[in-house]
């Protein structure tokens, strides 16, 4: 998987310290990182950061350039996953845990902190390569004020769970980085790679499973001495349901 990147860089006040290589779109707080990305991808190109302006919400999405077919390139999620943990797991206070459910959200000390989607051409076919995918994360920044005493105690906030103000921002600059590094990586390793990292921060359903993520990038896992396939999850349905987003909240969900 090549990662083409442009050269540009926007120029935005207070905004997120991007590498060199990406331009920043910035939106006011009502926009919609993820839609925007999807609608500008084809003529904006790889490299484009789309950054939402909020408090609440740590809200941005990136258009990629895959080189694979589509089946295969919907892979980039889990370098996306990647990059957004260790992008977590640098600023967040020491000896905390990030984690994954499969395929596509983030935990904190296993509460719901966020998560990612993954966008392409409505009309790309299977067996061609995308002009484009899109990775969007929305993670809770700090709690909404609106919500009641239930609904807030069933969710984790990055300030709630110690982070400083500051990191916000960073994270992003920071993801942009480790973005870059996990195709890099994968590059050189081969998809392996990336996939290794991935599951050895999603837990374990039962001791002993052996797991793995097929090149259409379902999760696959059979226990030792089980007969037969592999139970199969698969990612293009999971990332139809969205299972950590709540439409109405425009993020993650509580509970």
């Amino acid at each position: 998987m090549s990662f083409s990147m442009m050269s540009r860089r926007g120029e935005v006040d207070q905004a997120p310290d991007l590498p060199p290589g990406y331009t920043l779109v910035a939106l006011r707080e009502l926009g919609d990182a993820f839609a925007h990305g999807c609608e500008i991808a084809a003529e904006a190109g790889a490299g484009t950061l789309v950054w939402v302006r909020r408090y609440d919400l740590v809200e941005f999405a990136v258009v990629l350039e895959p080189d694979e077919p589509l089946k295969s390139a919907r892979r980039a999620l889990f370098a996306g996953m990647n990059a957004l943990a260790d992008a977590i797991a640098a600023h967040c206070p020491p000896e905390r845990d990030v984690s994954f459910d499969w395929p596509d959200a983030i935990r904190f000390d296993a509460g719901l902190l966020g998560g990612a989607r993954l966008g392409w051409p409505a009309d790309c076919a299977e067996t061609d390569v995308p002009n484009w995918l899109v990775f969007g994360v929305i993670l809770r920044a700090a709690d909404m004020v609106h919500l009641d005493e239930v609904q807030a105690a069933a969710g984790v906030s990055m300030l709630g769970a110690g982070f400083e103000m500051v990191d916000a921002d960073a994270i992003i600059g920071s993801f942009a980085r480790h973005l870059m590094t996990a195709f890099d990586r994968w590059n050189e390793r081969g998809f392996d790679a990336i996939a290794r990292d991935y599951l050895e921060r999603l837990p374990r359903r039962k001791a002993g499973e052996i797991r793995a993520i097929d090149v259409n990038g379902d999760l696959l896992v059979k226990l030792p001495a089980a007969s037969g396939s592999p139970d199969r999850s698969s990612l293009v349905d999971a990332l139809a349901k969205a299972d950590w987003y709540d439409p109405q909240l425009r993020g993650p969900k509580f509970g």
